[in-house]
């Protein structure tokens, strides 16, 4: 194949695609692979169905585009046409894919072999927001492009090392087992976050920190060393903090009563759960905090103290789980941006050493703690550690070849 790229040492280059494929969108990054890829195109087809629109950087460009109807194979298409004048005649080495959930098994990114497919299709009943999407670009990937390597990264395997009392429930033990336990989520940006502490603060990194990942899909993770503790989310997508659409804790009593009272079947449930629910369903207008915040619908703000409140009760939780606290860091669309939600959720903290810098957060600045807990600002890039567990692939592909 005609490489049109050269690497640094005159090499033809390698690139990286990087896949994070969702009901209604396929994000996508472009790197030229190396020791720490390099980011030439990012972007994402959104509201896939009969109105699908490309937005992109790609190299130095902005590029928007109305794309019709498209499904995640003709999204990707899409997208690689997009990236042809950087590409020049290459296809991607590699394809990495965010897939939601690794279950028991799967620690660490993994070749996508057919056997590995078939074990994680079955894990789709425990993510089904995301996993049928995350396999669909799998395959639509593997149609596309069957010489490249194929590596799934799971949002769950930060979280494998849970101590034992932060990974069940208190059901027999049979069930857990049988694999029903907290798995976790957002571990791909957990993973970015602390890697990012481990290099800008050491001694931070090293301690007791929690991470709060804001975006429409929202948890929290207490972390020490580097290490994942305990998380706000569980056996699903659904535990912990209200989101955009999905209800966040729940008691177990009330799903019962609405199965026997209101007579709501499982696929009713789902939906109600999964698409209905947290800000969406509290405010009744929006699932997007970003028009909550300006609304003046006084069910919006219910909404938004129901949010930060809950965020308040998790921050205290996870604390606790870790024997003290050092730091905060915010990440996720809303975490990054949002200077009203990360003071909401910091009010009445000083007890824990979290005091705001009104003016640094309303700067978004990086650091905006002057407490003696610090309080962080990071923007989390989940894509990068994709395209970092490709660049490992294919070295390690290059070497048995060798």
């Amino acid at each position: 194949m005609d490489h049109g790229m050269t690497g640094a040492d005159g090499a033809a280059a390698e690139f990286i695609l990087s896949l994070n494929a969702g009901s209604s969108s396929l994000k996508f990054s472009l790197y030229e692979a190396g020791d720490e890829p390099r980011e030439i195109a990012v972007g994402q087809v959104e509201s896939l169905g009969p109105n699908a629109r490309f937005k992109a950087r790609i190299g130095l460009e902005q590029i928007e585009d109305d794309l019709g109807s498209a499904n995640h194979r003709v999204a990707l298409r899409a997208i690689l046409k997009k990236c042809e004048t950087v590409l020049q005649g290459s296809a991607p080495a590699c394809i990495g894919h965010r897939i939601a959930h690794g279950g028991v098994d799967y620690k660490a990114p993994q070749l996508l072999t057919p056997e590995v497919m078939e074990k994680l299709a079955l894990l789709e009943p425990l993510a089904p927001l995301h996993q049928p999407h995350n396999l669909a670009a799998v395959r639509a990937s593997i149609e596309a492009f069957p010489a490249a390597l194929q590596v799934g990264c799971f949002d769950t395997a930060f979280h494998r090392n849970h101590p034992w009392v932060n990974d069940t429930f208190g059901l027999p033990l049979k069930y857990y087992d049988r694999g029903v336990r907290r798995y976790g989520f957002h571990g791909l940006s957990y993973d970015y976050i602390t890697g990012t502490l481990a290099r800008i603060d050491p001694e931070l990194a090293s301690g007791r920190v929690v991470i709060a990942h804001l975006g429409n899909g929202a948890s929290m993770c207490g972390v020490l060393n580097g290490r994942s503790i305990a998380s706000t989310m569980g056996f699903s997508a659904l535990d912990g903090l209200p989101m955009g659409t999905r209800c966040g804790q729940l008691d177990p009593g009330v799903v019962l009563y609405l199965m026997d009272q209101e007579g709501l079947s499982a696929s009713e449930l789902t939906k109600l759960l999964y698409n209905e629910s947290g800000l969406k369903g509290l405010s009744g207008v929006t699932s997007d905090m970003r028009a909550l915040e300006v609304s003046q619908n006084p069910e919006a703000e219910m909404a938004i103290e129901y949010y930060t409140f809950r965020a308040r009760r998790e921050l205290g939780a996870l604390a606790a789980s870790l024997h003290g606290i050092d730091g905060v860091v915010f990440c996720g669309g809303i975490g990054e941006n949002s200077a009203a939600i990360r003071a909401r959720i910091c009010n009445g903290m000083d007890w824990m050493g979290i005091t705001l810098d009104a003016r640094a957060n309303a700067a978004n600045e990086m650091s905006i703690g002057i407490g003696r807990t610090k309080v962080l600002v990071i923007p989390t890039d989940e894509e990068r550690i994709i395209a970092r567990a490709a660049s490992r692939a294919l070295n390690e592909r290059a070497a048995v070849e060798y």
